[in-house]
């Protein structure tokens, strides 16, 4: 009997804009990603990494990284799977669809990075891969994120069998 073989595809960014992203006490105001489809491709699964630079004079703070899978016939609350400023309605809405991809708590300080993954959407997902994710990014450090883009990045990096 042949052997499966696992196959990687070229990682590449989810279309975020987190630099400059305001900060918010709640962690409910943040930043969404565009959408990720595993539709055509029906990929096994996927590797999620990522990196994420405080601002300048931050207070010490968290910040927050979650994925938000399609239901399905729609995006929860007020996603839409486009790269745009949202804000949860509710801690308990939050507590419902976000499924925590990373959580660190910053120090005071500037320039701070933090560095995720990678992490597998299937174990973020609790064993299954959604028809589609979208990434939520919020924060509670004080002052605005790192202002030059390429200081932050959240990648994708699909992977299927083969036999």
């Amino acid at each position: 009997m042949p052997n499966a073989k696992t196959n990687y595809v070229a990682a590449s960014d989810i279309t975020i804009t987190i630099a400059s992203l305001a900060a918010d006490a709640n962690l409910l105001a943040g930043r969404e990603s565009t959408e990720w489809t595993n539709t055509a491709n029906g990929y096994r699964d996927a590797w999620v990494a990522g990196k994420i630079t405080t601002g300048t004079s931050n207070l010490a703070g968290s910040i927050e990284v979650h994925a938000i899978g399609w239901n399905g016939t729609g995006w929860p609350d007020v996603f839409d799977g486009t790269d745009s400023a949202e804000t949860i309605s509710t801690a308990v809405q939050k507590l419902g669809f976000c499924r925590l991809v990373h959580q660190a708590t910053m120090p005071a300080g500037s320039n701070l990075v933090t560095e995720f993954g990678p992490r597998l959407l299937s174990d973020i997902f609790g064993g299954d891969v959604p028809e589609k994710v979208v990434f939520f990014v919020t924060h509670s450090t004080s002052v605005a994120l790192n202002a030059t883009a390429g200081n932050h990045y959240i990648r994708i990096q699909p992977v299927y069998d083969s036999i």
